[in-house]
């Protein structure tokens, strides 16, 4: 509505003079008895225009009030325009709500440009947990937000399957897999990984392989502990993720990159362009050139490239894909990796503008108001399936996706497993349940909207019912917000502040009235619409919408 707004009154100012500042704005005003939007449009334009606030404002009323959309065009000091819509307006839009279904607040806004985000990449050691969690709800809701507006997005799961952390999961698991044929340690070395699920793997490699696997060297038994671990644990991965309602269009493997020679493609390039020296028998990236506040190693003195060789290289595939924007959602700790990794993209000569990094910050998992700890080495996981087994994926996504990105979240268990209005996921949920209760009641009462009659929408004439539909009309301008900010919590705000209105409105107002058939209807309508956006915001969260709670 505001971008209507504004192109109404855009054109009336070039009525009056073609070189004028488009720089205003229309805004919602804090007072409601100012009407439904302002714009300073007057004060913006009274320099450049050389007429005063007053009579540039009322030279544009003048021509907007000839349009039926507005029921009153007001100036107020020193030359604001406050503009209060006509009922017919509402009406038009709430019949577009309905007509649209699904599809309503679908747009070209993101003009087809193509987008890939980023997310989760967890280690291939273990099974993912709640970190992991709150980056695929975050992820994959701004992916379905950025799809809706017309963005063309794309979901990326980057595999860190080479290098020694792979290495010691293996040697983990070859360590449980000798213990089930009684070649038992003193004691389990600290830095390797101590968990159930690695003695799960072992019972389940054993079973596949005997004792084959001692009659192979060394290597060859530590090359398939390594790609029968790293087989598993994707497909746990994946299991869980299917179950969290998150999917990926590409897996791109570490690994992979380095047998098809990425990564000494981007050290060749660095080489290239003069931004790499030797010292103390190491190879350094001059990052320094470009901003970093150190210069990085980039082949280490035994020969073997640090993380920071195959984080350029991939990042190189994703350049070298087109993407328009390039989204990388990471935890809080990798905030010292980005400037290194900008300025291997400014020394590539790469657009580094188009690389984003969204942080997503701690997590504390609240169990009776005590923090629950979690170590993956330890053996003390909270994975994502424990999560989703005790609150189930609709509240465990809204709870991660309701807080902004680079807030802390606690996640209080006991909140999310509720059954009232106290867990705001339910609250949402029980709005749309309940609309489909009275629905279904109408229908007794043999009231449908198929005898629904457009002269009927003038029966919706109540502040509640006219703000309902306003509040629907914002999906829009939420969702571009949310596309534009990488915030897919203010969706979550905005459906849970819609099913408020419902529920108030529903409390105050009788909506099936036998007595009052044309009014019902109206009202109907009007809920059919409330129930058809909490739908559409719950969907692009991942979240259902159940038609009984």
């Amino acid at each position: 509505m505001k971008t209507k707004i504004y192109d109404d009154i855009l054109k009336s100012l070039r009525k009056i003079n073609a070189n004028c500042n488009k720089n205003f704005t229309v805004e919602i005003p804090n007072v409601a008895e100012h009407g439904d939007f302002s714009s300073n449009v007057a004060l913006i334009n009274t320099n450049i225009l050389k007429i005063k606030p007053r009579d540039l404002a009322q030279k544009i009323a003048d021509d907007l009030s000839k349009k039926r959309d507005f029921k009153s065009i007001e100036i107020a000091a020193p030359g604001f325009l406050n503009f209060k819509l006509a009922n017919s307006l509402y009406y038009k839009k709430l019949k577009k709500i309905l007509n649209e279904k699904e599809n309503y607040g679908t747009s070209n806004y993101g003009q087809r440009k193509k987008v890939i985000i980023e997310f989760i990449s967890a280690n291939p050691t273990g099974p993912l947990n709640i970190v992991s969690a709150r980056a695929g709800a975050y992820g994959d809701s701004l992916y379905r937000i950025m799809n809706h507006v017309g963005f063309k997005p794309f979901r990326e799961f980057y595999i860190n399957d080479a290098g020694n952390q792979v290495d010691i999961f293996a040697e983990s698991l070859e360590i449980r897999y000798r213990e089930l044929h009684g070649h038992n340690l003193e004691e389990f070395p600290f830095e390797g990984y101590h968990g159930e699920y690695i003695k799960d793997l072992a019972v389940e490699l054993n079973t596949i392989e005997g004792t084959k696997l001692f009659h192979m060297t060394e290597d060859d038994r530590l090359d398939r502990m390594k790609s029968f671990a790293l087989d598993q644990i994707h497909k746990m991965q994946v299991n869980s993720l299917n179950r969290f309602d998150v999917q990926f269009d590409n897996w791109m493997s570490e690994k992979k990159l380095r047998t098809e020679g990425i990564l000494e493609e981007a050290l060749s390039y660095l080489a290239e362009a003069g931004c790499t020296y030797e010292k103390d028998d190491a190879v350094f990236f001059a990052s320094t050139k470009f901003g970093d506040e150190k210069d990085r190693v980039l082949i280490k003195a035994d020969g073997n490239p640090t993380y920071l060789v195959p984080d350029i290289a991939y990042h190189l595939t994703k350049y070298n894909r087109g993407f328009d924007c390039i989204i990388d959602v990471l935890g809080p700790d990798h905030h010292g990796h980005i400037a290194k990794l900008r300025a291997a993209m400014k020394a590539l000569e790469l657009d580094d503008e188009k690389l984003e990094v969204v942080f997503l910050q701690h997590i504390n998992l609240l169990e009776d108001g005590e923090v629950v700890k979690m170590s993956k080495r330890a053996g003390k996981i909270v994975s994502m399936d424990d999560l989703l087994d005790e609150v189930g994926k609709d509240a465990a996504r809204y709870f991660f996706i309701n807080r902004k990105p680079s807030a802390h979240l606690d996640f209080d268990l006991e909140l999310a497993k509720k059954k009232s209005s106290e867990n705001p996921v339910f609250y949402c949920q029980y709005a749309y349940a309940r609309i489909n209760s009275i629905i279904k009641k109408a229908k007794k009462a043999k009231l449908t909207l198929k005898k629904f009659d457009e002269k009927n929408l003038s029966k919706l004439n109540k502040t509640d019912e006219l703000n309902l539909i306003k509040k629907m009309m914002d999906l829009s301008s939420v969702l571009n917000l949310c596309a534009d900010n990488r915030e897919p919590h203010r969706l979550a705000g905005y459906v849970h502040e819609l099913a408020g209105m419902f529920h108030k409105y529903y409390a105050k107002y009788k909506i099936i009235d036998e007595s009052k058939v044309d009014l019902s209807l109206a009202r109907l309508y009007l809920i059919s619409a409330v129930q058809n956006v909490i739908s559409i915001s719950l969907g692009l969260l991942g979240i259902s919408s159940p038609k009984k709670m």
